[in-house]
């Protein structure tokens, strides 16, 4: 049977390998992204969230089976913000009442990154869904590498703390992430050209099981979160990384 799928970041990278994989299993996927999709808006803008909300429900009729949100920056900056996170709250937020209709199932995609050193401002804005202080202590921190990570553990905190609701949970819809480490995409396409920053991505997320992932990877593991498999799993973030989150993690936190 042919699902309604909503799919972020369609685009390019993990979105595009996500849709073909889609596509080719049936499914019919409304892709949005700031260009080249059936929806384009700008997920950086609260009004481009809100276009790509009314896109989606134009075309889903009210009913959506699943939705995946896969757009990100990676370029280090505020905007990071507004795409990375509040780019996939508002719109699993906008298109929850569709997901209903259809006890449709969420994905999200977070990052090996959400577990490392983050800002604390950064995150207790996001948690707040407070955008404007959330973009104010982006532009303040010393470093902006570390906005991509601040991101990202919010996503999966904010993602564990709604799971379990009766919004969620009690109308059926299991909302989970996958946490992607290295894929081989333009998105990361600088690092491997840097020779330093190679190394010091190599040992940030060391990957022992296969080495760098390509992006159809994480398209599998998306259409499983999102498949009539899963029943029972939500709040959950998994990491598909070659191994990297369980070497960098220390036996104390098992």
């Amino acid at each position: 049977m042919s699902r309604k799928v909503a799919l972020t970041g369609v685009a390019a990278g993990i979105g595009a390998a996500t849709a073909e994989l889609l596509r080719a299993r049936g499914d019919e996927v409304i892709g949005v992204d700031i260009k080249d999709a059936d929806v384009v808006a700008d997920l950086a803008t609260r009004e481009g969230r809100q276009a790509a909300i009314d896109g989606v429900l134009d075309r889903c009729g009210g009913e959506l089976d699943a939705l995946l949100t896969v757009a990100g920056v990676s370029q280090a900056g505020p905007p990071q913000v507004s795409v990375n996170y509040f780019g996939s709250v508002e719109l699993v937020q906008g298109l929850r009442p569709a997901l209903a209709a259809a006890r449709g199932k969420v994905g999200l995609v977070g990052s090996i990154s959400g577990t490392q050193p983050v800002d604390d401002a950064i995150v207790a804005a996001c948690l707040a869904l407070d955008e404007p202080a959330a973009l104010r202590a982006a532009a303040a921190v010393e470093r902006p590498n570390v906005i991509y990570p601040s991101t990202k553990s919010a996503l999966a905190q904010w993602l564990r703390s709604v799971a379990p609701t009766a919004d969620y949970a009690g109308a059926g819809i299991p909302i989970n992430a996958i946490a992607p480490g290295v894929i081989l995409t333009g998105m990361s396409a600088h690092l491997f050209e840097n020779p330093e920053w190679k190394k010091i991505m190599d040992e940030a997320v060391p990957m022992p099981l296969n080495g760098y992932a390509e992006p159809e990877v994480i398209g599998h593991s998306l259409l499983w979160l999102i498949s009539p498999e899963n029943t029972h799993m939500t709040g959950q973030v998994i990491y598909v990384d070659g191994g990297a989150e369980a070497t960098n993690r220390s036996a104390s936190h098992f």
